[in-house]
């Protein structure tokens, strides 16, 4: 451990970070070597930011490593920091705004969304944010409204699918599904959540052709296929366990958004296979998405 404490002195990495490993295999329950390797790891990470600025993933890492060691306040000055070295780039507005719903600020998450709409007014990612984050009763018109900024999108038109879905419009939803994934096949999240929609409502021969799709496509694009796909024990998985892993991955994560408002609802159906709360049906009115022209 000492050794490593002089090497860091001298500026030494690679060395330091050598002896630490090394440590670690000796003495692998002597916490202060992981303590040490862990702020090797940060140091690295910042300098990285500073001789590569126009990288938005190391922004994107050095907040999200601020945040999970608590510190909100410098993972949101990060990303204003990134914003001002990569203006225009709509994965920092969205990392900044789930920053904040993150952190509990829904207000402030909806102030950084409406100024990252201003900034990317046709930036699907952040127009299908905006559907998400609506009040249900406005979804459908936040829907309207990234069509019209941009119709081929595919995280828009995978959002809408989803909306169908939740209202059992199972012909529609699995119609626009369908569009997404034609306008952009290698976003495996929107492959899984095909997946578990026919999970919910298809038959197994659907479920099946969707499988195969899947691995016929080899996605490589979404937020949590990648977060899946890199985790080591994933990393010789093939495309259809990756799928299963990420659609599972997918309904965790909603189930656990879903309990914050579950005493405000009223009692759905749920479906234990597809990972869903089915939610009361809400009717689709004149004008609005019934056949896939508009919402």
């Amino acid at each position: 451990m000492k050794s490593a404490i002089v090497e860091r002195q001298l500026g030494n990495d690679t060395e330091e970070r050598v002896l630490l490993e090394e440590g670690i295999r000796r003495f692998p329950t002597f916490e202060k070597l992981y303590l040490q390797l862990g702020q090797l790891e940060e140091r690295l990470g910042r300098a990285g930011v500073l001789r590569c600025m126009a990288s938005v993933p190391l922004w994107l890492s050095s907040a999200s490593l601020e945040e999970r060691a608590g510190n909100v306040a410098k993972a949101r000055a990060l990303l204003e920091q990134a914003r001002l070295r990569n203006p225009k780039k709509d994965t920092l507005w969205l990392a900044a705004v789930r920053t904040e719903q993150r952190a509990g600020n829904e207000k402030a998450a909806e102030a950084v969304l409406a100024k990252a709409l201003q900034d990317c007014p046709t930036s699907g990612l952040l127009l299908s944010e905006s559907i998400r984050m609506a009040p249900r009763p406005a979804q459908k018109a936040k829907s309207t409204d990234a069509l019209k900024k941009n119709a081929s999108d595919p995280y828009v038109l995978a959002t809408i699918a989803e909306l169908f879905w939740r209202n059992r419009k199972v012909d529609n939803a699995r119609m626009w599904f369908k569009r997404s994934l034609t306008s952009e096949p290698k976003i495996g999240d929107h492959w899984a959540a095909w997946y578990r929609f026919e999970l919910q409502f298809g038959t197994p021969e659907g479920v099946a052709q969707v499988m195969a799709q899947c691995v016929e496509s080899e996605p490589n694009r979404g937020e949590v296929w990648n977060r899946v796909a890199k985790q080591p024990k994933n990393s010789h998985d093939k495309f259809d366990a990756l799928l299963k892993k990420v659609s599972l991955e997918q309904a965790a994560a909603e189930k656990a958004a879903g309990m914050a408002h579950m005493q405000l609802k009223a009692p759905g159906k749920t479906s234990e296979a597809a990972g869903v709360k089915e939610e009361p049906d809400v009717k689709m009115e004149e004008g609005e998405v019934e056949e896939g022209e508009a919402l």
